[in-house]
């Protein structure tokens, strides 16, 4: 994100920073490409990464990715990412080049690297009937395989660990993964990368913006919390991570027993 000129970041803003133009993208991707069959793809075994980040959910996404069975969408397809099928009709396909992440923590990527996108669909389908939702979902991921040309998707997204059961209701087979760590050694990770983007969305606002247009609240200044804190709301202080940590997990336990 910090080597887009110009050009890019206005274009990036003027498609994800905007609901309505998202949404009619996605209503032209759904005219011109949904195929006919969609609910074929239900009981398929689709795999949904969610967890804490810092979990080690990147590395999990990446190593399933390789074995090419699963689909999902890339850096590549961005910022068309509600209507892949049309953007492949129009993008250039540059060079591949690896990059280190933002994060700094040895992992790298390029633009034919999985990132599931799914948190930008649920921003648009924040108040509509759960029916709804449930349809338009399951056309979107149809999409995404069909762009693919791949009849299983992933998808690494850390909040969809309060949609699992609205997922199992589409898509009953599917598989859910939530790595987790060493609560300490984890509460230190989500600390350091905390300061880490702090630091960058200071440098460079385009980076808080970016975050910001892929609803990525999980450090930095637009953090949000998981769970409403109850004794430690210092986000400076390791206490408040552990506290996060502990009600994280404790709810997805608690929510998803059998």
């Amino acid at each position: 994100m910090k080597k887009y000129n110009y050009a890019q970041k206005i274009l990036h803003k003027l498609i994800l920073s905007n609901g309505f133009v998202n949404k009619a993208l996605f209503e032209i991707e759904k005219i011109f490409f949904l195929p006919s069959n969609i609910k074929q793809i239900t009981n398929n075994k689709h795999i949904f990464i969610t967890s804490l980040p810092r979990s080690g959910t990147t590395a999990i996404l990446n190593f399933i990715y390789e074995n090419d069975k699963y689909g999902s969408l890339t850096y590549g397809d961005m910022p068309f990412v509600m209507s892949p099928n049309l953007y492949s009709k129009f993008k250039i396909h540059e060079k591949l080049k690896n990059k280190e992440r933002m994060h700094k923590d040895g992992l790298f990527f390029n633009l034919a690297t999985p990132e599931a996108f799914d948190e930008i669909f649920f921003s648009l389908y924040k108040n509509v009937n759960t029916k709804l939702l449930q349809n338009d979902f399951l056309k979107y991921i149809s999409l995404i395989l069909k762009y693919s040309n791949k009849d299983h998707y992933l998808s690494k997204n850390n909040y969809n660990y309060k949609r699992i059961n609205l997922i199992k209701n589409i898509f009953p087979s599917s598989i859910f993964i939530s790595p987790f760590r060493n609560p300490l050694q984890h509460a230190i990770s989500l600390l350091n990368q905390h300061n880490n983007f702090k630091n960058l969305q200071n440098a460079d606002k385009f980076v808080l913006d970016y975050m910001n247009f892929l609803k990525h609240y999980e450090f930095g200044n637009n953090h949000r919390p998981w769970f409403k804190s109850i004794k430690y709301h210092d986000l400076n202080s390791i206490n408040y991570w552990l506290e996060q940590w502990f009600l994280f997990y404790s709810n997805l336990i608690e929510n998803n027993k059998h």
